[in-house]
C-alpha cells in the first residue's frame, strides 16, 4: 500500500493480517481450482490474451460515466471501509469502487487487468455500517483471490449466451461453460464470505447482512438462530425428489442460497482454522509459489468426502450409504477370495495360523479404505 494508505487505519481496533495469502480463507473446492490454474506457467497471460475481446474498457467507462465513484468526497464512509479492508487483508493497491443506481441489493468485483468493485444503492440502503463492512471485505477478498477475472468472463459469456440463444449448438456449448463457471463461482462466494468475516471480525454482523439479503430490512421481525435453523431444515428435509429440486434450483444462480451461506460461515467461524488465522498463523503470499497442487486437491477431496459423510440431505446420505456399502462389500469379497485362493480353509495348522490373522488384518484394512472413501 502507499504511504497514505497505510496511515488510514480501521475505525475500531481490528487485527491485521500482513502478507496473508488468499489460501488462508478460500473454500477447499475454490482453492484447489485456483492453485491448479496458478501453477500453469503463463496461464494468466494466455487467458487475458484470449479474453482480449471482452469489453473491459467499455465496462470501466460505463461505471465512470453512469455511477458514482467512491472517494473522500463521495460516499466517504464507503471509502473508509474500502481502505480499511485493504489495510487488514494487506492488499497493496486499493481497487476503485463505484455505487450504481439499482434497487436490487448486489455487489460485484470485476475486471481483467485490475479489479473494480461495484455496489448497488439497494445494498447501501439495506445494510448498516458493520454489515456493509463485511460486504466490502467480501469484495476485497474476491480481488485478492483473483476472482474478478473469471467473474468478468462469466458476465460476458452469460450475455453472449442470450444473444446467440437462437443458435442451438452454439448456445449449448456456451451454456456448458457458463454452468461450470457458475459452479466454481458459487464456491468462490463462500471463500469471499470468509474474507468479509476476517475484515469485519464480527460474525453477528455477517449473519445479519446475509439475513437481510434474504428478508429485507426488518431485523425486528427476524432472528439469526431461527435463520440458521432454516438452513438445517433445508439441508435435511424432504426426500430424493427434493434433493434433485435443490440442485435444479441452484444451477442458474451465481450465489449460494443465503441460509446456506450463513450456515457455512457460522461453521467456519467456530473452526480451528479461523482461530489460527485470528491468532496470526496463516499462509503467506510469499509461499504461494511453493504450494502443492496435490495437497490442495487432496484437501478438496477430503472436504467433499466429509460433506457427503456428515450431510443430512437425503441424496447425500444415499451416496454415503452406497459408498459405505461398497466398501464393506469389497472388504467381505476380498476376504472370501483370499480364503478361497490362499488355502486358508484347506491348509494345515501352520497355514491356518498364518492365513487367519493375515486375512483378518487385510479385511480390516480393506474396510478401513472403504470407510475413508465415504
Amino acid at each position: 500500500m502507499t504511504e497514505n494508505d497505510q496511515g488510514n487505519v480501521p475505525s475500531r481496533q481490528r487485527k491485521r493480517f500482513p502478507g496473508i495469502s488468499s489460501r488462508a480463507y478460500e473454500h477447499p473446492a475454490d482453492r484447489s481450482a485456483l492453485v491448479a490454474l496458478r501453477k500453469l506457467s503463463g496461464f494468466d497471460t494466455v487467458f487475458k490474451a484470449l479474453s482480449g475481446l471482452l469489453p473491459e474498457r467499455s465496462l470501466r467507462l460505463l461505471f465512470l460515466s453512469d455511477s458514482v465513484r467512491v472517494s473522500d468526497a463521495q460516499f466517504s464512509h464507503l471509502n473508509d471501509m474500502l481502505r480499511d479492508a485493504c489495510y487488514i487483508l494487506d492488499l497493496e493497491k486499493v481497487p476503485p469502487m463505484y455505487v450504481t443506481q439499482d434497487p436490487k441489493p448486489n455487489a460485484m468485483c470485476i475486471g481483467l487487468d485490475e479489479p473494480i468493485i461495484v455496489v448497488t444503492t439497494g445494498l447501501v440502503e439495506l445494510l448498516d455500517e458493520e454489515e456493509m463492512r463485511a460486504v466490502v471485505g467480501h469484495e476485497v477478498g474476491h480481488a485478492l483471490s483473483g476472482h474478478s477475472v473469471y467473474r468478468t468472463v462469466l458476465l460476458f459469456l452469460t450475455s453472449l449466451a442470450l444473444k446467440i440463444a437462437w443458435i442451438p449448438l452454439g448456445n449449448v456449448a456456451i451454456m456448458a461453460i457458463v454452468t461450470a463457471l457458475r459452479e466454481w463461482f458459487r464456491k468462490s462466494e463462500l471463500s469471499a464470505d470468509r474474507a468479509g468475516l476476517l475484515v469485519g471480525q464480527d460474525v453477528q454482523s455477517s449473519m445479519r447482512g446475509l439475513m437481510k439479503l434474504a428478508g429485507g430490512n426488518h431485523l425486528h421481525e427476524m432472528n439469526v438462530d431461527a435463520f440458521l435453523a432454516q438452513a438445517d431444515e433445508y439441508e435435511k428435509s424432504g426426500d430424493l425428489r427434493d434433493s434433485v429440486l435443490k440442485i435444479l434450483n441452484v444451477l442458474p444462480r451465481t450465489h449460494p442460497f443465503a441460509t446456506v451461506r450463513a450456515a457455512e460461515l457460522k461453521k467456519w467461524s467456530e473452526s480451528r482454522d479461523f482461530q489460527r488465522i485470528m491468532d496470526g498463523h496463516y499462509p503467506k503470499r510469499s509461499e504461494d509459489k511453493d504450494t502443492s497442487v496435490t495437497d490442495s486437491f487432496r484437501e478438496s477431496a477430503g472436504h467433499y468426502a466429509d460433506t457427503v459423510r456428515t450431510s443430512k440431505d437425503p441424496l447425500m446420505k444415499l451416496v454415503g450409504d452406497i459408498a459405505g456399502g461398497a466398501g464393506d462389500l469389497a472388504g467381505d469379497l476380498g476376504g472370501r477370495l483370499r480364503n478361497r485362493f490362499g488355502g486358508g480353509a484347506q491348509g494345515g495348522p501352520k497355514q491356518a495360523d498364518e492365513g487367519g490373522p493375515a486375512g483378518d488384518t487385510e479385511d480390516d484394512g480393506t474396510k478401513g479404505d472403504g470407510d475413508a472413501k465415504k
